[in-house]
């Protein structure tokens, strides 16, 4: 391969323009942790992982990558089916409650995520009640 056939690539980065979420559900974070650590061990263990990014920690589901999503991520749309999330202020690496654990990843590096939890938290019906 020659090296001129190289200077002819050009390279484009081109960010995603929306983000769609056709379900939100907020809880309080003591039940949501309760519940994941319930559901880790009916699923046989391990320690579930979950987001953190600007006092929100949050989980969402994507569609499989059927013809029609791959064609909207194409035009620059991400469909989440869902997300889920609860106020948290403070960062921890990891929860321990009776029963088990959860971990958690800052991703407030990422803006997408950044954008996300800035919305969620605008719209928390327990902004106030931690």
């Amino acid at each position: 391969m020659s090296s001129s056939s190289n200077q002819d690539l050009e390279i484009t980065i081109e960010p995603w323009n929306q983000l769609v979420i056709h379900e939100v559900l907020e809880l309080k974070f003591e039940d949501w942790i309760i519940q994941i650590i319930a559901s880790a061990r009916s699923a046989g263990g391990g320690i579930p992982t979950i987001f953190w990014a600007g006092g929100v920690a949050f989980h969402f589901a994507t569609f499989p990558d059927t013809d029609t999503i791959v064609q909207e991520k194409l035009k620059g749309r991400i469909h989440y089916s869902s997300v889920t999330f609860a106020i948290k202020e403070k960062f921890e690496k990891q929860v321990i409650r009776e029963g088990g654990a959860v971990n958690f990843t800052d991703v407030g590096h990422n803006e997408i995520f950044s954008k996300l939890t800035e919305k969620l938290k605008s719209q928390s019906k327990f902004q106030n009640s931690h």
